[in-house]
């Protein structure tokens, strides 16, 4: 990617600096493709973990490796000229240690040219975000239902119920601010709890499954395209239904092969006269 671009595209500085103006746009993207198609309409592109369920058929994240993130965020950027570029830590690469999670995160980094990382956490990933920005890194945080953990949080479910949880969720999400994470996702949070949090934070938040005021929302792209459709959660409005399209297309393309009216002479070569 030459210099040029790379100054076009828009920094997690620039990011940071939408808090409170408009809002942040942002999807999911794992392909070079989709990357482009996505690129002009979005402030920010992210490399997320949810390719293990969208692309992968895993039923969770926890199985996503820390090379199949670098191999995708190796396509997306081959794709962008406009988003910043953000890629996940994949469970298992950063929660050892501060020091295991920056020898992740510069491999990333290094590899895809990325603009920063992503992790889940709160309080107790305060100082693995601070010592990742304190050493160049730039972090997006995560709050609330974080997928990673699904094996001890009893399944996917929204949170911010309970006083005990609004709690936990409000001093994560100050945590990692305070850490000095550029923005962070909230999920599967109660609306006024994210609402609240939005107004406490001076870093942009970025909804999902959460509240209209938050600073941005981000959708995973598959869903809101209608190519994911194992399930809908609750929070997801497909803007498009493109698996019937899909679907449609390859039973014509079977039909002309198996018929014989594909292909025609137009799509073969002929001998040049």
């Amino acid at each position: 990617m030459s210099t040029q671009t790379r100054q076009k595209r828009r920094t997690t500085t620039a990011i940071r600096a939408m808090k409170g103006g408009d809002r942040i746009v942002c999807l999911t993207a794992y392909t070079t493709p989709i990357a482009r198609l996505l690129d002009p309409h979005c402030d920010l592109l992210l490399v997320g973990d949810s390719l293990g369920m969208v692309l992968y058929g895993m039923d969770t994240t926890v199985g996503v490796t820390l090379e199949m993130m670098i191999a995708h965020g190796q396509a997306v950027m081959r794709g962008v000229s406009h988003a910043c570029v953000i890629v996940d830590l994949p469970f298992g690469s950063y929660q050892e240690s501060r020091e295991q999670a920056f020898r992740s995160a510069a491999r990333i980094l290094q590899e895809t040219g990325c603009d920063g990382v992503k992790l889940e956490g709160g309080e107790e990933m305060a100082e693995t975000v601070a010592f990742l920005t304190a050493r160049g890194v730039p972090v997006f945080g995560h709050v609330g239902l974080m997928p990673q953990l699904v094996n001890t949080a009893g399944g996917f479910r929204s949170l911010g119920h309970s006083p005990e949880e609004a709690d936990k969720i409000r001093r994560d999400a100050r945590a990692i601010a305070d850490a000095s994470a550029f923005a962070l996702v909230i999920e599967g949070t109660v609306e006024p709890l994210a609402r609240e949090i939005t107004a406490e934070l001076a870093v942009p938040t970025i909804g999902i499954g959460a509240s209209a005021a938050c600073d941005g929302q981000v959708l995973v792209s598959d869903d809101m395209l209608g190519l994911f459709n194992e399930f809908k959660p609750r929070f997801v409005k497909r803007y498009a239904e493109l698996s019937p399209l899909i679907t449609e297309a390859v039973a014509d393309y079977a039909d002309e092969v198996r018929s014989g009216a594909f292909p025609s002479a137009e799509h073969t070569f002929q001998i040049k006269r």
